[in-house]
């Protein structure tokens, strides 16, 4: 009897925590009404395009292009030419390398990231300062940022996580860019330093047909939408 009452006391116990994580298997898409969108790298190998295309509540999807001087996502060339035959809004992303060249990061990215394929405006992903001093990687981030604008004639989203955001760049560094912020909590995410945030990518455990495993999923905040985020042809580098 005294084993059969632990074991019920630990299954009640054991329901918090359960409870505590479930939000992250629920598909936000399915209990609110902003636009959502995921983004896609190799690490989901191959993806049935045809399924993502046909989710009416995907509007848009990030896919990663680069990362440094010379890493190009293998899955990235299938990945844009089939998410856009299936009828999605189409962007792509740089993880940045601060210690990398820049110039090699220009090239590398903007040889992959041509402006013809994209619908959405490029996205630049900030995780690392790669050891660097904070003022040697904000001045090494944001003569990137300016390079990247220069090519495009239209500036980058930044998407880096809310507590990357609030030890590195808040305090007006890089304002005057949208960004998607990750946080993967219940709660929107809240900036130490209260500025807008356009979108956010709310789990990294989302499910969608057509991927096999975990995706990330973002959505836009508040009244923000896809319009904000249109890729300018007319303004870009010829």
């Amino acid at each position: 009897m005294n084993r059969i009452l632990t074991i019920i006391s630990l299954l009640i116990l054991a329901v918090p925590a359960f409870a505590q994580d479930s939000w992250l298997y629920e598909q936000c898409e399915d209990t609110c009404k902003h636009i959502h969108g995921i983004d896609l790298s190799h690490y989901q190998g191959e993806v049935f395009w045809e399924a993502v295309g046909n989710n009416q509540k995907m509007a848009y999807v990030y896919l990663k292009a680069t990362e440094g001087g010379d890493n190009i996502d293998n899955k990235y060339a299938d990945n844009i030419r089939l998410a856009k035959a299936n009828g999605l809004k189409v962007g792509s992303y740089h993880f940045f390398r601060p210690k990398t060249p820049l110039h090699l990061q220009l090239a590398n990215f903007t040889a992959q990231c041509r402006p013809d394929d994209q619908d959405i405006i490029p996205m630049i992903d900030i995780e690392t300062k790669s050891g660097l001093q904070d003022s040697v990687f904000i001045d090494s981030l944001m003569t990137f940022l300016n390079l990247v604008e220069e090519y495009y004639h239209q500036k980058p989203i930044l998407y880096t996580g809310a507590n990357f955001y609030d030890h590195y760049l808040s305090g007006g560094l890089i304002d005057d860019y949208k960004i998607m912020i990750a946080q993967y909590t219940e709660r929107e995410p809240v900036l130490i330093d209260g500025r807008d945030i356009t979108m956010w990518q709310y789990t990294g455990k989302g499910r969608i047909n057509g991927v096999k495993g975990n995706v990330d999923k973002s959505r836009f905040m508040g009244n923000h939408g896809l319009r904000e985020i249109r890729f300018r042809r007319s303004n870009r580098k010829r």
